[in-house]
């Protein structure tokens, strides 16, 4: 191959690679906004309603937008794994996230939500899909030191037997490590938009029907304007906009590097609580920023390699 178009091709590539942890930091930090409106609304609903009528409006918005792009949808042999990955994120992990929600605090939610680096790594190791590199390993017990550093006041302030939230936000992570690691080979054969749709739309129509079932649905005819708008923004920003990058990133780069930007989760989480919720916030936010970016970077980015010698005769390995 012509080593101009070679090195040509490894620009694209990492160019795209870095378009992906730039689409994932934004879907993070959005994410921790997404857990203190969460954590607003579900003092007035149940979890699995919440996570019906904010899907289901994510995935009303997302079909007319891919219908018009004519995105790529998941092939017939995919649809049944695609549809499982749907249920498992959209239905398991939030029902399992917004149970969390109302037993601990955003910020605390949101800090045991951030070992999804960690916990992906583990899995991705045991599954083989990924080496588990010392790099990455670093990087993510930074940005994770960074975050508990930050919130380590804010977690005195926490709710009676919080640990409660904190055990089942961790089971969530779990969920969505799994998600993270086995999506990408469908979303390559599929397209983001089309993959996150499909999941979307499979995972709010079970959960729908759930609290249809579970009479949770009922209780919505009570909201004023501000829960109201409080599913809007989970539905619009919360789902559509926020996991149409995590899936874009998750096409871009490895699922251990998307997963590490979560750290970025409790800080914006932080902010936004406290305009919302009154939890605490202080400087040393500042402070813990800087780690967890510092995490990040050195956990997306690669040693520089040495150009081999073409003169050296092979090694035979």
């Amino acid at each position: 191959m012509n080593p101009v178009q070679t090195c040509s091709n490894t620009e694209r590539r990492h160019a795209g690679e870095h378009l992906g942890i730039m689409a994932a930091v934004l879907s993070s930090s959005l994410g921790g906004v997404n857990t203190a409106v969460t954590r607003y609304a579900i003092g007035e609903t149940d979890p699995v309603s919440l996570a019906g009528l904010r899907f289901g409006l994510g995935f009303l918005l997302l079909v007319p937008l891919a219908l018009t792009m004519k995105c790529r949808w998941p092939s017939g042999r995919d649809w049944p794994v695609v549809a499982a990955l749907g249920f498992l994120f959209f239905g398991v992990f939030m029902g399992l996230f917004n149970l969390a929600l109302r037993y601990t605090s955003a910020a605390r939610g949101a800090l045991a939500l951030s070992t999804l680096p960690l916990v992906t790594m583990l899995i991705a190791a045991a599954l083989k899909t990924e080496p588990l590199a010392a790099r990455k390993l670093v990087g993510a017990l930074l940005a994770i030191g960074g975050v508990a550093v930050t919130l380590l006041t804010g977690l005195g302030h926490a709710p009676p037997r919080a640990w409660r939230g904190d055990v089942i936000m961790v089971a969530a992570t779990v969920c969505m490590a799994f998600y993270s690691i086995w999506s990408p080979p469908f979303i390559a054969r599929s397209s983001p938009l089309g993959f996150v749709t499909a999941g979307m739309g499979v995972g709010s129509l079970i959960v729908c029907l759930l609290a249809w079932l579970g009479g949770g649905l009922a209780g919505a005819s009570a909201f004023d304007a501000r829960q109201w708008a409080a599913i809007a923004y989970l539905g619009i920003l919360g789902e559509a906009v926020t996991f149409f990058l995590w899936v874009f990133a998750l096409a871009r780069t490895t699922a251990t590097k998307v997963t590490n930007t979560i750290a970025l989760n409790p800080l914006s989480a932080s902010i936004a609580a406290t305009l919302l919720i009154g939890e605490p916030f202080g400087p040393y936010i500042v402070v813990g920023t800087v780690a967890v970016f510092s995490g990040i970077l050195i956990a997306s980015t690669e040693r520089p390699v040495a150009p081999a010698n073409l003169t050296t005769e092979p090694t035979g390995t």
